[in-house]
């Protein structure tokens, strides 16, 4: 008995109220050019009005380097413009794939560097999260040890004037330096085998929480010059953004700023918004550096306006932060009534085909669709640029009319897999709800069947609203989680709390995923809830043995619209990524709220949080575990039960994955080929980003960066913590 009731305390004191167990989103945070022959552009693409040839949505550039606007609808080819077809309603069809029917003429560049590479934000473009170094591996990963740690300085938990941090940087190894942001937005230069300073650079940028919760950071990017001249200043570039919509280059070098970058080194990305100013951008994650691009997105307030900058990506020239080019995610003509459907987390490249890889978000506002009937082809899909040019290459939206907040939250991962004896160009994307869709990263076509299927059509409540009368189900590899009903109650959390989990259960409606919001009872169950399925760490993949390595969240909210007259007059404020939001300008306010008993217990069944790999020939899951301990105030839940993940994870050609990303804030190595855990050791805040692993005059690091984020657990830290074996 006295060991129940120290589990039941524990779990309770684990799970308060004041423990946002939300995951939500963050901010919610190019070869030969193709033709418009290559492109195959169905009908129920065909309204994307006035844009590029092709109807694609880029834009190009004058003289200047700025960005045109569109061509009136209907010019003739000459002006290289496509007229519009008439607006479709979200339910006059599905909107189907744009496939590239022509095969790019390749480069010669391999998928996989040749040597081991961790200079961006998922250690290479093609988001493998990769190292194909074996110095450390299954046999002595359990000797490994810390061998050097900095603390910042540049950490808050909020309960001062500074706004409290969200740290979620990828350490970059390039120029045998070890590059880090933090999120006073400073760039520090340290050596990669002491952590010694090499250099500082501060933006002085002011510590206000602009758009989000928190400040929040996810790292800088690298960028060299493919000649470098010596004696010449930027031939080496490391960048950072900051909230108010900077970005700095700095001399990689010599930390001095790269004075014909922007102005006098910082490019001011806010002046392409057209929006009010109570809508800023940010740029929270480091920009997609390839070639001769700086490629980024932005970030902005969630749920708060149903009006919002449109989502545009823009390409700038590394050295002077000229504008290249910028695809507009939305529709002209309905512009002017939604917005986002934006891209802020990374992207992924493959430089063979010269295509970029855009993960792109929902649009505004992300519960009600109602302003926004007409079809946006583009948003909350993986959409295939040419480097070069912005044009579209190929497009597959992975929700209609998103009602949700399913954002396309991590970049693709670009991997070659053999399937039935046939080598694949492939490209596997991880979603929110769960789902891993394989494509082929060439023409956009299904690897497995992707199949369109009835989901539930609402309970009639909401004006104005459409529903996607289907939407895209991948028949392989399975659903990371069990989506189709309820999940099972925790009957701990249920007796404990007197029933109240059983009694929330009961008055929340759920029909499978994709019911959409109501405002009747307690509104409806979300399973997965906008956190995630997959949050932004994304998949890794090892090449030899063709393994994905995903982690995975098992949250459930319930959410519940309420009319504006209702909602003016309960509204009961925010957290982070959980309370009231009002979506102005729409007619309906929302609440976002955990599903926990009355003592801060969750409702649902354990495991809360999982490690899944899956053999990439077939599609099937090679193993899965749980991930992680949940914890608070001192008490470890037990591993079997696993934590809520933030962060990803990254692989070696030693047999291991590395991972942080848990509430009990350790960091950790998994068998590659069993799951079974190797190695771990407890840092100060919870790893919520992803492992860098990289090799320095013959010896391999693993670098983590334990900073925090309130949706895990209150607990912050500034710690960079990097472990090799002993010598």
């Amino acid at each position: 008995m006295k060991t129940l009731t120290r589990i039941l305390l524990s779990s309770a004191l684990c799970f308060s109220m004041s423990s946002t167990l939300t995951l939500a989103q963050e901010n919610s945070e190019a070869d030969a050019p193709a033709s418009t022959a290559d492109v195959t552009l169905p009908e129920a693409q065909a309204e994307t009005p006035g844009t590029a040839e092709g109807g694609n949505g880029a834009r190009p550039t004058d003289t200047d380097g700025m960005a045109q606007g569109p061509a009136p609808d209907g010019e003739d080819e000459t002006g290289g413009y496509v007229a519009p077809a008439p607006v479709q309603d979200v339910n006059d069809s599905i909107v189907a794939p744009i496939l590239n029917t022509t095969l790019r003429q390749r480069k010669g560049i391999p998928l996989v560097p040749q040597q081991a590479t961790w200079n961006s934000f998922h250690g290479q473009l093609n988001a493998q999260k990769y190292a194909p170094l074996d110095q450390i591996n299954k046999d002595n990963v359990s000797e490994l040890e810390k061998v050097w740690e900095v603390h910042t300085g540049d950490v808050s938990d909020g309960s001062g004037d500074t706004p409290a941090t969200v740290w979620s940087a990828t350490p970059v190894f390039a120029n045998d330096t070890l590059y880090i942001g933090t999120p006073f937005y400073r760039i520090l230069a340290l050596d990669p085998a002491t952590g010694e300073q090499k250099w500082v650079f501060d933006t002085k940028s002011r510590l206000e929480a602009l758009t989000q919760p928190a400040l929040k950071n996810r790292g800088v990017a690298y960028w060299e010059a493919d000649n470098p001249v010596a004696g010449e200043p930027c031939q080496k570039i490391v960048y950072i953004g900051t909230m108010d919509a900077r970005l700095f280059a700095v001399d990689a070098d010599s930390g001095e700023a790269c004075e014909a970058f922007g102005d006098n080194g910082a490019l001011d990305v806010n002046q392409w918004n057209t929006r009010p100013d109570r809508f800023p951008l940010s740029l929270l994650q480091p920009p997609t550096v390839t070639g001769n691009h700086l490629i980024m997105g932005w970030a902005g307030s969630d749920w708060e306006y149903s009006e919002a900058p449109p989502g545009a990506v823009f390409s700038v020239d590394p050295q002077t932060g000229d504008l290249q080019w910028a695809f507009d995610t939305i529709p002209e003509n309905i512009r002017r009534q939604t917005g986002t459907a934006n891209v802020w987390t990374a992207m992924s490249v493959d430089e063979d085909l010269g295509l970029v890889y855009l993960p792109i978000a929902s649009p505004s506002p992300n519960y009600w669709g109602g302003n926004r009937k007409q079809q946006i082809p583009y948003a909350t899909s993986t959409t295939a640029l040419d480097l070069e040019t912005g044009e579209v290459v190929w497009s597959r939206q992975w929700v209609h009319h998103d009602i949700w907040d399913y954002d396309i939250n991590s970049a693709p991962t670009l991997m070659d897999i053999t399937v039935d004896g046939k080598d694949i160009p492939a490209l596997v994307q991880g979603t929110k709800m769960g789902f891993l869709f394989v494509v082929n990263r060439e023409t956009g076509e299904d690897v497995w069947p992707i199949e369109e299927r009835p989901v539930p059509q609402g309970d009639g409540t909401i004006d104005g609203e459409v529903y996607a009368a289907t939407q895209p189900f991948p028949t392989k590899p399975a659903p990371l989680l069990d989506q189709s009903k309820k999940p099972e109650i925790w009957k701990i959390a249920d007796i404990v709390g007197g029933g109240s989990c059983s009694a929330l259960f009961d008055k929340l409606s759920y029909e499978g995923m994709y019911t959409p919001p109501t405002t009747k009872g307690e509104g409806v169950l979300t399973y997965p809830d906008s956190a995630g399925g997959v949050q932004w760490g994304g998949v890794a993949f090892d090449p030899e043995s063709q393994t994905a390595i995903v982690n995975t969240s098992h949250i459930v909210q319930y959410i519940k619209l309420f009319a504006r007259e209702d909602y003016d007059k309960i509204n009961g404020g925010s957290g982070n990524e959980n309370g009231f939001y009002p979506q102005e300008g729409a007619p309906y306010g929302m609440s976002l709220m955990n599903a926990m008993n009355w003592l801060g217990m969750p409702c649902w069944k354990p495991p809360f949080g999982e490690l899944v790999a899956l053999d990439m020939h077939t599609g099937d899951v090679k193993w899965r575990r749980p991930i992680g301990e949940s914890q608070r105030y001192g008490f470890f839940m037990p591993e079997s039960m696993g934590s809520p993940t933030i962060g990803g994870p990254a692989v070696t050609k030693g047999g291991l994955v590395f991972i942080g990303a848990t509430m009990d804030a350790k960091a950790r190595a998994y068998d590659l080929s069993t799951g079974e855990v190797l190695w771990s050791d407890q840092l100060e805040a919870p790893v919520v980003a992803n492992p860098a692993v990289y090799e320095y005059q013959g010896k391999q690091y693993v670098a983590f960066i334990s900073g925090g984020n309130s949706i895990l657990k209150p607990t912050v830290g500034d710690q960079i913590a990097v472990y090799a074996l002993p010598d």
